[in-house]
């Protein structure tokens, strides 16, 4: 009998990054796919997402209504506790063998907590990683400590999971699945793309995807009022905005894109790129700013530069390419400027993606197939041997 694999998505990128993955066990032989979709992809003002998965060719086994329309702590908490309503209901009915979990969201943090309840094992995709900026960061060592089996993207990370108490014989240093969809994935021609976008590429381009540093003193639309102000500066740019995601003080963020691409031709937001989309801007633009971790995950692998913002980030590997900077305007410039200099050119033709070079899924499907699946429930804390010093 098949061994029933559920999958939870909630997010556009996340989906986008579980995508091969979740392709190679809905036509394999030995597992059977089962796809949980929530969040941002059941709502209207994100894309009604949950089409384009349907459109890629899954079946959705459930979708969980639990994003409510405002993103304000109260907001979001409320969130969580229907999903773990939605949850109940989803595991009593599909009855997994595995929950297959991907990073660090709150709608994540719901789907696992249930699934514990229910002694349903979890395994957990980027486990390890760290991003001081955002409370991401302790929801994600959450998620790793009721989970049973991790795959990690880099050693650094494997080796931060098993320090946190969990077995070395069930964490995997498999790299990074964005890596692994940039290989696998065609990059759109040019001018289809700006047909498809209705946008033309300039002399200088640069794609901006920022979310809210959700444990910053200071409000999302303070922050991101500073990266607005550097853009104005900018000449013979184009700007192509990706709308952040549901976190705490995100729409903040939206009406202040909104403002700015209706007063500035150069300038064009979209709600929902797509994997596809998304990586093919990356390879015809100059750069990457913002805070987003595809910044720092993905985009070293095309060589192209990518203006990390604030402390959202602040923790995790990075490349050669990544230029950190403040979040005020006048530090963002200065980023921008290294950014056009010969010198930090000369730096991407040699850069190498610490998040690995591919077959992370290929990785991930050996693991599934060979390991002991009723080991997974007899987990224990795992001790590291500590000399007295």
């Amino acid at each position: 009998m098949k061994k029933k694999i559920c999958f939870v998505t909630g997010t556009r990128a996340e989906y986008g990054l579980l995508f091969h993955l979740m392709k190679e066990i809905k036509n394999s032989d030995t597992f059977q796919l089962q796809l949980v979709v929530t969040g941002m992809h059941l709502s209207p003002e994100f894309g009604l997402t949950y089409k384009q998965i349907i459109n890629d060719g899954f079946e959705i086994d459930q979708k969980i209504e639990m994003l409510l329309s405002a993103d304000t702590s109260t907001a979001i908490t409320k969130s969580m506790g229907i999903g773990f309503l939605g949850f109940a209901e989803t595991f009593e009915r599909l009855k997994p063998d595995l929950l297959i979990v991907l990073g660090d969201r709150y709608e994540i943090l719901s789907a696992v907590a249930s699934a514990l309840i229910f002694n349903i094992p979890i395994c957990h995709i980027h486990g390890g990683e760290l991003t001081y900026g955002a409370y991401d960061d302790a929801i994600r060592h959450a998620i790793t400590k009721m989970s049973n089996l991790h795959f990690t993207a880099t050693d650094e990370y494997r080796n931060r999971v098993i320090q946190m108490g969990e077995n070395p014989n069930f964490v995997f240093d498999v790299g990074g699945l964005g890596v692994d969809s940039i290989l696998k994935l065609s990059i759109l021609p040019k001018e289809v793309l700006e047909k498809d976008l209705d946008f033309t590429f300039g002399k200088k381009n640069l794609l901006i995807t920022y979310h809210p540093e959700t444990l910053s003193s200071e409000s999302p639309s303070t922050l991101f009022k500073e990266l607005l102000d550097a853009l104005s500066c900018l000449e013979d740019t184009n700007f192509i905005f990706t709308l952040p995601n549901s976190d705490t003080g995100g729409r903040e963020i939206i009406s202040l894109i909104e403002s700015f691409v209706s007063a500035n031709k150069n300038a064009k937001s979209y709600t929902s790129l797509g994997q596809i989309r998304y990586f093919s801007c990356i390879r015809y633009v100059d750069a990457v700013i913002g805070n987003s971790s595809s910044g720092l995950l993905e985009v070293p692998s095309f060589k192209k530069g990518t203006i990390n913002i604030g402390n959202r980030q602040s923790g995790r590997m990075k490349a050669a390419s990544v230029i950190d900077t403040k979040a005020n305007k006048q530090s963002i410039l200065e980023g921008i400027k290294y950014l056009y200099s010969k010198e930090f050119q000369s730096i991407l033709a040699t850069v190498e993606n610490p998040y690995g070079k591919g077959n992370t899924t290929e990785n991930i499907l050996m693991v599934l197939k060979n390991i002991s699946w009723d080991s997974l429930k007899n987990k224990k804390f795992y001790d590291l041997k500590v000399t007295n010093l």
